[in-house]
């Protein structure tokens, strides 16, 4: 998509759909600032993006941690001399059912990762931005942005509120020649599920079975939204929550029953995943 001469941060990149982002900026010709708490995956993801002839730094960062949001900004700069793109992909706790015995810290972990952590980053991010005559804000929420799931009270409030926090960006922001846009994943399986995923065949069938496209989506799926609304072809795209979930959520719930029905009714068992590979 042509990122040649811009920097980008990308939280949450040690692997994941993060790490598929990385990758993808850095071959579109980004130089890209990997930040995650898993130093050791995040190194080498760095060092694996520069022998294949691209641009890659790795920072271990907590962005539960505003101090070391401002490190994180201020490294990138040290590194690459400017900020074009920053994409806020970590995510902390799903926490628990409501009618259970939350701890309130699970909450503000929650909140200071997946929704402060955004807020603070932009702003430290903003005026680099603005001197290299503008940027874009990608901050990944998810299909439960929009819908709610049992047990999962912190992370589907938090990632209700990543999408306002991209649309006040992109208001607060867009006089300044900065877009901010957000992307809601619906399920992804990532390198780290995969293998437990495909043992589990006929769950690996029933979780295709409820995509209108017949398959679960993989982080370059992700990632490809990413490259488009960062680019120049996106110029006139901002406040906008992209989902990329096959379908999943387009569904009202008589359809989805129907589908899972039919799966049910169905002998699958010799039937191929159609769910690409890694």
């Amino acid at each position: 998509m042509g990122l040649n001469g811009k920097a980008a941060i990308v939280t949450g990149a040690a692997q994941g759909i993060g790490r598929a982002i990385a990758w993808r900026l850095a071959s579109d010709g980004a130089a890209v600032h990997i930040v995650d708490i898993q130093t050791e995956k995040g190194e080498a993801e760095a060092a694996a993006i520069r022998e294949g002839g691209m641009n890659a730094t790795y920072q271990t960062a907590d962005v539960g941690d505003p101090g070391q949001i401002t490190s994180m900004v201020e490294t990138c700069v040290e590194h690459h001399g400017r900020i074009d793109i920053l994409v806020n992909n970590a995510w902390g706790v799903r926490g628990d059912a409501l009618a259970g015995k939350e701890p309130w810290e699970q909450w503000d972990r929650g909140f200071a990762i997946m929704v402060r952590a955004l807020a603070l980053a932009g702003q430290a991010a903003l005026p680099h931005m603005r001197r290299v005559g503008g940027g874009s804000i990608i901050n990944i929420s998810s299909v439960h942005g929009f819908l709610a799931s049992d047990d999962a009270a912190i992370y589907d409030t938090c990632k209700h509120a990543v999408i306002g926090v991209s649309r006040g960006m992109a208001l607060d922001y867009g006089p300044y020649g900065v877009r901010a846009n957000t992307i809601c994943p619906g399920l992804i399986v990532t390198e780290v599920r995969d293998a437990a995923w495909r043992e589990d065949h006929e769950g690996a069938l029933f979780d295709e079975a409820y995509h209108p496209i017949l398959r679960a989506g993989r982080p370059r799926d992700i990632a490809a939204g990413v490259s488009y609304l960062v680019s120049d072809e996106a110029a006139f795209v901002t406040g906008h929550a992209l989902v990329i979930d096959g379908g999943l959520s387009l569904q009202l719930q008589d359809s989805l029953a129907r589908r899972t029905r039919d799966h049910l009714r169905e002998d699958r068992t010799d039937q191929p995943l159609r769910t690409p590979p890694v």
